[in-house]
């Protein structure tokens, strides 16, 4: 299949610091090397398409409006430095990851080829749905990722290794 390539960011502990259910913008730490990275990535013709599940939303410990300002504060301090997410896919549905349909969704809006995209995340969650949409995933941390994804210690490091 020919198509456009994305890469299919988590958003906590991935692009910004995860200190549990991000409820305001005084909360909102973008991580080390996270925009430079999503830039390398637009620069070399990927979508930055960010899938995030923010289950708080459904538990009741985050509201839709604090949930709504966060986003926007990334989106400003992205804008700051020359960057954007081209979508943002969120929702306590069963599109939830690692569930399929969000992914699917890009897909069609965008005309994505999504075995040449990329899966990038702090949870196993995040880079499963590459393994049944044929891409390829990245897992974020210490922890080691089962084949056939890779592991990097954060965004840029990943970034580094989709660019090679």
């Amino acid at each position: 299949m020919s198509g456009r390539r994305a890469v299919f960011l988590d958003r906590d502990g991935t692009i910004i610091a995860d200190p549990g259910f991000v409820r305001s913008v005084a909360m909102v730490e973008v991580l080390p090397g996270a925009i430079k990275a999503i830039r390398r990535l637009q620069d070399a013709g990927y979508l930055a398409i960010v899938v995030t599940n923010q289950s708080g939303l459904s538990r009741g410990l985050l509201t839709q409006p604090e949930y709504d300002a966060v986003a926007a504060h990334l989106d400003d301090l992205l804008a700051q430095e020359g960057v954007h997410l081209d979508a943002t896919y969120t929702g306590p549905c069963e599109c939830r990851k690692p569930g399929t349909l969000h992914y699917r969704m890009a897909a069609e809006r965008f005309g994505l080829d999504l075995s040449a995209s990329w899966w990038i995340g702090d949870r196993l969650t995040d880079v499963e749905p590459a393994d049944r949409l044929g891409g390829r995933g990245i897992l974020l941390g210490n922890a080691p990722a089962p084949p056939p994804h890779g592991n990097a210690p954060d965004l840029a490091t990943a970034a580094a290794t989709i660019l090679q």
